[in-house]
């Protein structure tokens, strides 16, 4: 069995990488997974984990267990009344604005196979993202009506916790993630996927900061990306943004 990496660990919490394409936890919306992050942890460190958030499938970066039940619910309670800051980097398409606060409301978004039992037809809930630019780039690749394709490396801080929230959000401003399926530009991802041989989502966790569950003091952990992502920013040129992976 794999072992994930592990970024920090006592004896209340810890925190891997998760690696793209890699679920959480079972789900009925992927029936035929059978590798869990859950699962690869718990047989890792040779105990049981509790999960206090969640990562979307294609989402790459810091994931955060607890160790214990009373640690799972301190956390829980500090991610519904938002004391944690999650930090993303993406790649979406265009050039976006140096800085920007997108103050969207989003209905709440369901899935068939796990959200069979959630109230219908809530009005839209409150949810704001901020992003600044780290780069931009012209590829020489036309998209649609456009001779190149243009794209941008943004560091995202979402201030509130809906569903898929940031990968709607830069949607909403035109400014797809790239390698989204159900919410980007099927043109943009189709360059990346032929032309850079990168056919994942490019959202990655890069920080997460919460009050710790024992001490309640702040603890801040990291994870640069990895892999794939990594690789896609050296080709692009924008290795200076690497020394921007900061704490």
């Amino acid at each position: 069995m794999e072992a994930l990496e592990i970024l920090y660990r006592d004896e209340h919490v810890i925190a891997v990488t998760k690696p793209a394409g890699l679920l959480v936890h079972r789900s009925g919306i992927d029936r035929h997974e059978t590798r869990f992050a859950l699962q690869l942890v718990r047989d890792q460190i040779g105990q049981r984990v509790y999960p206090v958030h969640r990562l979307d499938k294609p989402t790459s970066g810091v994931l955060l267990f607890a160790l214990h039940k009373e640690a799972a619910a301190r956390l829980t309670a500090a991610f519904t009344g938002r004391e944690v800051s999650k930090r993303y980097w993406a790649v979406v398409r265009g050039y976006t604005e140096a800085e920007l606060r997108i103050d969207y409301p989003l209905r709440e978004e369901l899935d068939a196979a796990s959200d069979a039992l959630a109230r219908q037809g809530k009005s839209a809930q409150a949810a704001i993202t901020e992003c600044r630019t780290l780069a931009t780039a012209e590829l020489p690749h036309p998209v649609g009506r456009y001779a190149t394709c243009r794209c941008s490396l943004i560091e995202i801080t979402p201030l509130t916790g809906r569903k898929h929230q940031i990968r709607r959000h830069m949607k909403h401003v035109f400014h797809p993630i790239v390698g989204d399926t159900t919410h980007g530009d099927g043109k943009v991802n189709r360059v990346f996927r032929d032309h850079l041989n990168c056919p994942r989502l490019l959202l990655a966790a890069t920080c997460l900061s919460f009050p710790h569950p024992s001490t309640g003091e702040k603890l801040t952990i990291a994870s640069p990306v990895r892999e794939g992502f990594r690789a896609l920013i050296v080709r692009l040129g924008w290795e200076a943004t690497l020394v921007e992976e900061r704490v």
